[in-house]
């Protein structure tokens, strides 16, 4: 699934293609709006919000959608091939007279009032890339329930908006903890910490191509997807197991030597050498 910083990335590239512009032509391809024309509109902005995105359209109307695990928008010029998938997974088509932004497998797809945006987003903790950003707030709500892993805490956008399974992962490493240490043992001062460790993770990756949590150009990240390959501390193997109810699970990486705290049972550690897709 996306993060932040690449629904951010996504956004922007949609408001560049878009603010502005008057739509000629408009096709959502889902049943309940697939009557819904919106040529003739011009659009105002699209924005981000956690893993959400926004794009808000003349006469009071914002598209929502949701990219999950396998949504995508493409944006092309005139002329240019699409080339985001099968006919049969285009979701949106949104045209100006300059080109044309195309949503692929959009899980999520709703027309609705901007006035109603509260309804699909107001779920949502302080976002770490938006200007609602209040670091104050979301460690409050991490704390909100101590005994929770600090894993699955970081994974529930109602805390904190934007963090997925490989910021999770590297935020734990970062803050020497295991993803399976209940927010309440976290110490005082790695609590201290979090909420702008995790702001600058994303800050300093929303503007690249590729995630870098490392600071080092030949190995990216710290401990995601690099099972069974050493620590780059110390040199221990990489451990990875599932962390999650079993609806929702989700590869976790950790260093057994690096981060303290509780990890699961031996038989729930395995030595994946790649991880499910669920970014990027």
């Amino acid at each position: 699934m996306p993060e932040g910083d690449t629904v951010w990335q996504v956004a922007r590239r949609l408001h560049l293609a878009l603010a502005g512009k008057v739509l000629t032509r408009s096709d959502l391809r889902v049943p309940k709006y697939a009557t819904a024309d919106l040529t003739g509109r011009t659009v105002l902005d699209v924005t981000p919000r956690g893993k959400h995105l926004l794009t808000r359209i003349e006469g009071g109307l914002t598209l929502h959608s949701h990219l999950r695990m396998d949504g995508a928008w493409k944006v092309y010029g005139n002329g240019q091939r699409w080339s985001g998938g099968p006919t049969h997974q285009i979701r949106a088509i949104l045209g100006t007279a300059d080109g044309t932004a195309v949503g692929y497998r959009l899980p999520v797809l709703e027309l609705l009032r901007t006035t109603d945006e509260n309804r699909a987003i107001g779920h949502l903790g302080p976002d770490l890339l938006g200007p609602d950003w209040d670091p104050d707030k979301a460690l409050e709500n991490l704390l909100r329930d101590p005994g929770r892993p600090l894993g699955e805490a970081l994974l529930d956008q109602r805390n904190l908006a934007g963090i997925g399974n490989v910021y999770k992962s590297e935020l734990c490493f970062l803050l020497g903890v295991t993803p399976w240490l209940p927010v309440g043992d976290l110490p005082a001062d790695r609590a201290a910490q979090l909420s702008a460790l995790a702001k600058k993770l994303l800050e300093i990756n929303r503007d690249r191509p590729a995630r870098v949590t490392t600071g080092r150009r030949d190995q990216k990240l710290f401990v995601y997807g690099r099972t069974p390959r050493p620590c780059l501390r110390c040199r221990t193997p990489i451990r990875v197991a599932n962390q999650g109810d079993a609806s929702r699970e989700r590869p976790t990486y950790w260093c057994p030597t690096c981060q303290s705290g509780p990890t699961p049972s031996r038989g729930a550690i395995s030595f994946r050498t790649s991880p499910r897709r669920t970014t990027n």
